[in-house]
This record gives C-alpha cells, sequence and structure tokens, in this order.
C-alpha cells in the first residue's frame, strides 16, 4: 500500500511541475493535482475515505487554491443536514425493528416458491434500501435468507438414506442460494438508486449539482423520486428476470419455506406502540419530501405545501416587500427543513415503553443517534470543497472547452451511454461516492460547454454509480452476501457483467423517458 501512496503523491507532484496548459489559472493546475491526489486515495483507499476528504482543509489554503474560511463552509450544507436527518429515522426504524416487520411482511405476502422468494427478497429489500441504507437494508435480509436456506438443508439433512434427490431439499437450497443472496445485494443498490435520501452517492450529486449552479433549478426529492422510481423499477424486473432463470416455479419444500416465515413473524408479535409511532413518522416524512414542490404528472399539477408558506409568513409578520414574499418564501424551506423537524421530533416523542423508574422513552436517544456515519459526512464535505473549488478556479469552464471538440460531434444519447457505461465498471473498483466526487464537477463543465442542461448527463451518471453488480469489493451489500461463505466470484460476475452492461441502455432510455420530461428538463 506505501508504493500506491507514493504512485498516487508523484502523479500529483508530476502534475504541479508540468507546464501551464494554455488558458488555464495556475490554481486550477493546483486544483488538478490535489483532485489527482484525493481521487487516488479514494479509489484504492489507501487512506480511510473521511481521512483523504479532509485534505482540502489543509492544502486548499496552502496552494493559494482557496481560502481556509471558504472551503470550510463546504462541509456544512442544507444537503449534509438532509442525509443526516434522514440517518436519524432511519435509525429510529433500526432502533424499534419496523424495517424487519416490513420485510417479513413482503416475503410472506409475495409468496416463497423459489421465484417468488426471490421477488420477494428484490422487493422488501429495495423497498427499505429506499429509506435506509443499503448497508443496513442487506444487513436485516441477509440472516433472514440464510435462515430460510438452512430450513432447507436441515429438512434435507433429515431424509432418510437413498431417497430420491433429484428434487430434495438440498439441490433446491444449492440452486436458490445463489439468486436469493445476490438479489438482496443488487435491490440493496438499485432500491437506494430511487430516492435522494437511499443513498450518500444521491445526495452528495445533488450538492455538487446546486453548489456549481446556485441559480439554476434546483432538483427536489419528489423530482429525483418519481424520475428514477419507474427507472429502478425496470432494473428491478430485469434482475430478477436474470436471476431467477432456471428456477423451478414451485417446490415440495415450499410448505417448510412458509413455516420459516411464519415463525419469525409469530417471533415479533404485535406491532408495539413504538413500531406504530414511528411508522407514522416515517409515512408523513415521506409525503412531506414527496409534496413539498409542485408535482407536474401529465397535466395533472398538485400544488406543494411549500406554497403556504408564504401565507404563514404573512400571519407571522415580515418585512418582505409582497413581490419579495410570492417569490422567496419558498425558498425557506427544503428537504432538510423537513428531515431536521422530523428528526429532533423523535427525541420528543415517547415511544410507549419506560424505563425501570416510570420515565418515558423516547423513539430516540443520543446513544442511538451517535451511530451517525461521521466519515460519510466528511466525505460529502470533501466532494462539495472539490466542487466549489472547480467554480472558483474557474476549471470548470477550462474542461469544459477543452472536452467540447471530441464530444460536439457525438449525439447526446451516446455522451449519455458512455458516461453510464464509464462510471459503472469505475464504480467496480472504486467507492461510488468517491467516484461521483470526483468526476461530477468534470461532466457538469462538460455539459455547460455543449450547452445543455447539467442534469441531464449528472442524474444518469449518478445512478450508473448504484449499478456496480460484478465484484464483492464494487458496493457494501455485494461484500456483505460474499461474506456469507455461499457466493463465488464467478457466480456474481456471471449475472453482474450482463446486468452492468443492460444497465446502460436502461439509463439512457430512461433518462429521455422519465428524468427529462419528470424533471423539465429542456
Amino acid at each position: 500500500m506505501r508504493s500506491v501512496v507514493i504512485a498516487i503523491v508523484s502523479c500529483s507532484v508530476l502534475v504541479l511541475l508540468l507546464p501551464l496548459p494554455e488558458g488555464m489559472k495556475p490554481e486550477g493546475q493546483r486544483l488538478i493535482a490535489a483532485t489527482i491526489l484525493m481521487a487516488g486515495l479514494w479509489v484504492t483507499q489507501a487512506m480511510p475515505l473521511a481521512a483523504t476528504s479532509l485534505l482540502p482543509l489543509a492544502l486548499f489554503p496552502l496552494l493559494g487554491i482557496q481560502s481556509a474560511k471558504d472551503v470550510s463552509q463546504a462541509y456544512i450544507n442544507d444537503k449534509v443536514f438532509l442525509y443526516l436527518g434522514g440517518f436519524v429515522i432511519a435509525l429510529g426504524i433500526e432502533r424499534w425493528n419496523l424495517h424487519r416487520r416490513i420485510a417479513l411482511n413482503i416475503v410472506n405476502v409475495v409468496g416463497v416458491s423459489p421465484k417468488r422468494l426471490v421477488l420477494g427478497f428484490l422487493i422488501a429489500t429495495g423497498g427499505l434500501s429506499m429509506w435506509i441504507s443499503n448497508t443496513a437494508s442487506t444487513l436485516l435480509m441477509l440472516p433472514i435468507a440464510i435462515a430460510l436456506l438452512k430450513t432447507l438443508d436441515d429438512e434435507q439433512s433429515a431424509k432418510p438414506s437413498g431417497q430420491s434427490t433429484s428434487h430434495s431439499a438440498g439441490l433446491i437450497s444449492e440452486k436458490l442460494a445463489v439468486p436469493l443472496l445476490l438479489a438482496i445485494a443488487y435491490s440493496a443498490s438499485i432500491g437506494g438508486l430511487t430516492t435522494i435520501v437511499g443513498t450518500p452517492t444521491n445526495n452528495q450529486a445533488v450538492g455538487i449539482y446546486n453548489d456549481l449552479f446556485p441559480d439554476a433549478p434546483r432538483i427536489s426529492f419528489a423530482q429525483w423520486m418519481i424520475a428514477s422510481l419507474p427507472i429502478g423499477a425496470v432494473y428491478m424486473c430485469v434482475a430478477w428476470l436474470v436471476l431467477t432463470w432456471g428456477l423451478p416455479k414451485a417446490t415440495q419444500h415450499d410448505s417448510a419455506l412458509r413455516a420459516e416465515l411464519r415463525t419469525r413473524l409469530q417471533r415479533l408479535g404485535p406491532a408495539s406502540t413504538a413500531e406504530c409511532r414511528m411508522l407514522i413518522v416515517f409515512t408523513a416524512t415521506a409525503i412531506l419530501w414527496v409534496f413539498r414542490q409542485k408535482l407536474e404528472i401529465g397535466a395533472t399539477v398538485l400544488p406543494g405545501w411549500s406554497l403556504l408558506v408564504e401565507t404563514w409568513f404573512g400571519v407571522l409578520g415580515t418585512s418582505m416587500t409582497a413581490d419579495q414574499l410570492t417569490s422567496g418564501a419558498g425558498n425557506f424551506v427544503n428537504d432538510s427543513t423537513v428531515a431536521m423537524l422530523m428528526a429532533v421530533l423523535l427525541f420528543c416523542i415517547p415511544s410507549g415503553t419506560k424505563t425501570d423508574d416510570g420515565k418515558n422513552i423516547p423513539l430516540m436517544n443520543w446513544s442511538t443517534a451517535s451511530k451517525l456515519p461521521w466519515d460519510i459526512m466528511l466525505l460529502f464535505g470533501g466532494g462539495f470543497a472539490l466542487a466549489g473549488a472547480f467554480r472558483t478556479t474557474e476549471l470548470s469552464e477550462w474542461l469544459g472547452q477543452v472536452l467540447q471538440g471530441p464530444l460536439q460531434q457525438m449525439p447526446m444519447w451516446l455522451v449519455i451511454a458512455t458516461v453510464c457505461l464509464l462510471v459503472t465498471f469505475l464504480t467496480e473498483f472504486s467507492s461510488n461516492i468517491a467516484t461521483v466526487s470526483a468526476l461530477m464537477p468534470t461532466l457538469c463543465a462538460i455539459c455547460v460547454s455543449l450547452k445543455v442542461d447539467p442534469r441531464l448527463l449528472l442524474v444518469p451518471a449518478t445512478l450508473a454509480a448504484s449499478c456496480a453488480f460484478m465484484l464483492p469489493i464494487a458496493t457494501p451489500p455485494n461484500a456483505i452476501v460474499f461474506g456469507s461463505g455461499r457466493l463465488k466470484v464467478r457466480d456474481m460476475v456471471c449475472y453482474g457483467i450482463f446486468l452492468n452492461l443492460i444497465g446502460v441502455p436502461i439509463l439512457t432510455a430512461g433518462t429521455y423517458l422519465f428524468i427529462k420530461p419528470l424533471m423539465g428538463i429542456p
């Protein structure tokens, strides 16, 4: 690893020593060197991701790229608080085991025949991953899948010797293990791409876009979800067809699996008061996120509740003029406002349980909330710092001009497909959020040079960063299921490479069918 670090640092220093390219500012060249250093450390993980993300705080002031005051402000903004609030809510869901009840009920309703079972795990894991982290979703569903496979193994070991095994539980277990475990990993990634809070990658990309284009139309939670959900649904269907190819529709052991699921549901017992209250908070948060801004679905227009802010300010009294109130009141509230309001309420709402001395236990406490992934918060800051520096040094504009010539001759759909292919396979070897942090400023610059809306390239590229299915190291869900010991690398590669490749046309078509019209991209 030491040789890797030396090579990365050497490349960064070499860039500093090269002649200044024509049209580039000196600060831009130094920023490229810093970006190469950070991207290399992110990709190789020679240093912890969070530690690498802190480098701008030292390098940018010392290299004259940005002042310490300016670069430090990138580490705290509304997108960071959106993720923070969303994760507190997710921790509340996990604290009271609501996620386990939801998952078991979904799988129980869908069915337990091999193909239905895979579908149930796809839906349950993907649905959970829309709201809680991909890693948490995978860790939740994996023990359930292992228990179901163990039920088949135990049933096979109980059979008398000499009994026919052509359709034995053991053989079904062997055939079902790979698609079932991969269904958990793949759907965790696919479900996460459908909402801004589903994976840090989405939140990071939106934050970089807002930072680079402060006057451009915002990407709201509802816009992202409505545009990405159909793409995720199509991808999920394709994954199900690929994973269940060759599986039988039903077996003689379905009743044993159904009994195992029911047993686990019975162990949970009836929903507790805490679970019900947590579900209410979770549902209210989702509704407030989705309906905050005006939604246009075909000819149907749903006014967002943020329009009520103007009336509310009028009741409170304000120094703004009528025109300022009409045009700017809605900007006071965004998705992070909802996230933080509901997260704070969790510390106030009683769970319905009490301590031994009779004190009410709230839905959330600080010992649980302290499990927040602070390293991811710092990673956000590092990406935002890079994006801000690309803007202040005008490096984005310079890169856009350089790349404009080769890309101008390509149709936009081919540019989108090429970028999605690049990001998908790059993410196989590097952290998806690190890939987004390093690439998004450049992609935005390319869009400016091509005179197209940056969202046309940024959104599908960000979705592609969640579509790495080929290697165990590609994503945490892949690594977790591989660690179960029931998968081989070739199993993941055989299924994953096809899903990687089929994702490119899915994302490209989805850009024109859903992202472009539903986000109002001209």
